[in-house]
């Protein structure tokens, strides 16, 4: 990996931060941690890392204790050979939460790091004083319903918020095949993926883009990362046994994410907000960071209060 995308160079952007490891459920983590006050975990989503939080962390930071985890299988965290399921990556979350002696925290989870931070909630209510996700709802039943063909007219260019087609479910099943096919050349992955699911794809810069591709042009990377998908059919199952939470959520949700947190947060959760971000991609946090902000930063000191 070229050296300026390593956690020790990328850090040094972050004022305040410092990089660190833990050891939980008998593998490694990696997560970066600034700022005082109540602590505030964030999980990050595919493909990226914790570097994706490099505009929203240092802001939190003036407010709260933030840690930004790379979670099981990203960034320079484990690859193991299993434990992809939300469940167990919702155990990482929960080991590091004891071994640091927060007791209990916020939330704020990214795409897959969404859905982490929602089982976290499921399976550990104690320790988790609030919740956001962010274009990232725990895996159920409607998921199966995905269509593998998209319906005429709707792939093209730019995403269907209305008939979305996210082929990419279907591809990161696939085992052994992609890490062959991307190895070394995920960049071209990425910047079709970024330009597809954002309105304004020229947020996420050229660098963002190298630094994420040169952790997953790693074949080891490639399989947990797509590991996280393949364990979807695990935590469909799993779902099927949890309760509605009972901690205030905040949902925000992208141009393309709305109609299904319309649905899909009020069978989740007994009390919660939804703010749809109607004029904004996938990636958020890039593409309109002041409202992101503003929106994290509100539900946080309404709930501190």
């Amino acid at each position: 990996m070229h050296t300026e995308y390593t956690d020790e160079e990328l850090i040094k952007n972050w004022e305040g931060f410092t990089n660190h490891t833990i050891d939980v459920n008998g593998i490694k983590l990696h997560y970066v941690e600034g700022g005082s006050g109540s602590p505030l975990i964030c999980l990050p989503g595919w493909p990226q890392t914790w570097y994706s939080f490099h505009r929203i962390a240092p802001q939190l930071a003036k407010h709260f204790r933030v840690f930004v985890v790379d979670i099981r299988g990203m960034g320079s965290s484990a690859t193991p050979d299993s434990g992809y399921d939300k469940k167990t990556m919702a155990s990482d979350i929960y080991e590091i939460i004891l071994q640091l002696g927060l007791h209990e925290a916020f939330v704020l989870g990214h795409d897959i790091g969404g859905m982490v931070a929602m089982s976290l909630a499921y399976n550990y209510p104690q320790v988790v004083s609030g919740l956001i996700v962010a274009d990232g709802l725990h895996p159920n039943e409607g998921m199966l319903q995905m269509p593998l063909i998209p319906a005429a007219g709707t792939f093209g260019d730019k995403i269907d918020p209305v008939h979305p087609y996210t082929w990419w479910m279907g591809f990161n099943q696939v085992r052994g095949l992609p890490e062959k096919l991307l190895e070394g050349r995920y960049y071209n992955l990425l910047d079709w993926l970024f330009r597809y699911v954002m309105i304004d794809e020229s947020k996420m810069s050229e660098f963002e883009k190298e630094a994420y591709a040169a952790v997953y042009n790693q074949p080891e990377r490639i399989r947990a990362s797509n590991a996280w998908y393949q364990a979807f059919s695990q935590d469909i199952e799993d779902s099927k046994n949890y309760s509605k939470l009972t901690m205030p959520v905040m949902g925000m949700a992208s141009n393309v994410s709305y109609g299904f947190y319309q649905y899909a947060l009020p069978m989740a959760a007994e009390q919660y907000e939804l703010v749809h971000l109607a004029d904004t991609g996938h990636y958020m946090f890039e593409e309109n960071l002041e409202a992101v902000i503003e929106i994290v930063c509100s539900y946080l000191m309404r709930q501190s209060v």
